[in-house]
C-alpha cells in the first residue's frame, strides 16, 4: 500500500493521474453556439423556400375551369384583350369615386409619387355584366392626379391603365392582394348584393367556375379571371391576355 501510495503522489506530482480528464466548462456554450447557428440556417433556408412558393403561387397562370368540368358546355371562343381598350358600355368616369384612396394608404397599399423598384407584377382581368350587359371597368382606378402639378401625381400599386378591365398590380413589396382591394381603392361596394352601385342578386365567376365564397376575397393572380354578374346570370366568357402581359 506504501508503495503503491508513494507512486500515485509520485504520478500526481508529474501530472498524470488514471481519472477522466478534467471536462472543458465552455463545451456546452460551443454546443449550444453550434445548434444555434444551425437552427438558424434550417430557419432561413425554410424562409427561402416558403417566399419561393408564395410567389410561385401569385405568378402562376390559372387554368380555366369550365372547360374541363365533365359534361361542360363548349365555350365559346375566347375574348381577345387589347392593351389601351374598352370593353363594354362606359358609365363610370375614369379615375376613383370621392369616397376612394384619394392619395392616402388602403389596407397598407399606398399610392406612391415616386417610382419604386417594382418586386411583384401581375395582371389580371375583371368582367362586370348588369341583367347581361357588360360594364366597362374605368380607366385609371388607382391614379391620383395633381392638377396643380402632375409631377407630384401618385398611382396606388392597384390600378388600371385603360378601360379593358384588366387590373395592374406592381408592387415594391411580394404580398398577397385581393380583389376587395381593388374595389376599396375605387371606392365602391362590393357586396352580396351591390357591386359598384348596382344592386339584385351576385354571381361571381373565377376562372370560369363558379365561384361562392367572400368575392371581395378573392386574390389577385397572374392572369386570375373574374367575372360578376348583377341580375341574370349568364356563362362567363374567357379571356385572352395581350401577348406579354
Amino acid at each position: 500500500m506504501s508503495q503503491q501510495s508513494r507512486a500515485q503522489r509520485r504520478r500526481d506530482d508529474r501530472g498524470i493521474s488514471h481519472g477522466p480528464p478534467p471536462r472543458d466548462p465552455m463545451r456546452a456554450i460551443y454546443l449550444g453556439f453550434a445548434v444555434v447557428v444551425v437552427l438558424v440556417f434550417l430557419g432561413f433556408g425554410l424562409f427561402r423556400w416558403h417566399e419561393t412558393q408564395r410567389i410561385a403561387a401569385i405568378y402562376a397562370t390559372p387554368t380555366p375551369l369550365a372547360s374541363l368540368a365533365p359534361g361542360a358546355k363548349p365555350q365559346p371562343a375566347p375574348i381577345q384583350l387589347v392593351d389601351g381598350g374598352t370593353l363594354g358600355q362606359k358609365l363610370f368616369p375614369d379615375g376613383d369615386t370621392s369616397i376612394g384612396g384619394r392619395g392616402l394608404p388602403v389596407d397598407g397599399i399606398r399610392c406612391e409619387s415616386a417610382a419604386e423598384p417594382i418586386v411583384l407584377h401581375v395582371h389580371e382581368h375583371l368582367a362586370l355584366f348588369v341583367n347581361g350587359k357588360q360594364i366597362a371597368i374605368p380607366q385609371y382606378v388607382g391614379l391620383v392626379p395633381n392638377p396643380n402639378n402632375p409631377q407630384s401625381s401618385c398611382l396606388y400599386w392597384i390600378h388600371t391603365h385603360d378601360a379593358e378591365g384588366i387590373i395592374h398590380v406592381e408592387s415594391p413589396h411580394v404580398r398577397l392582394f385581393h380583389l376587395g382591394d381593388f374595389f376599396a381603392i375605387w371606392g365602391q361596394p362590393l357586396r352580396a348584393n351591390d357591386v359598384a352601385g348596382f344592386k339584385g342578386p351576385v354571381t361571381v365567376w373565377l376562372n370560369g367556375s363558379r365561384y361562392t365564397g367572400n368575392a371581395k376575397q378573392i386574390p389577385l393572380l397572374s392572369h386570375q379571371q373574374i367575372v360578376i354578374d348583377v341580375g341574370k346570370s349568364l356563362p362567363p366568357p374567357l379571356y385572352v391576355f395581350p401577348p406579354g402581359d
